[in-house]
């Protein structure tokens, strides 16, 4: 028999070069992290590889060098009804 042990993956999008105490704390515990785009600030992606690795999505304010961030590869619309 195998047990399994819950992977926890944070996400967290917009913050602009600002990372709050809270969303920190809201982080702790996660596997791994996904930031979903306008991280405005290098030093987010280094606090947040302090809890766990790291992949993160460019946003429209992102133009940090020396990083691989990911474009947005899928734009969708609402579906018409």
């Amino acid at each position: 028999m195998s047990s399994s042990v819950p992977i926890v993956v944070g996400v967290i999008s917009d913050t602009h070069g600002l990372l709050r105490h809270e969303a920190l704390a809201a982080l702790e515990g996660s596997n791994y992290i996904i930031h979903a785009g306008d991280i405005g600030d290098r030093n987010i992606l280094d606090q947040l590889a302090e809890i766990a690795p790291v992949t993160a999505i460019r946003g429209n304010v992102d133009c940090i060098s020396g990083l691989t961030i990911y474009r947005r590869a899928m734009c969708s619309r609402p579906a018409r009804f």
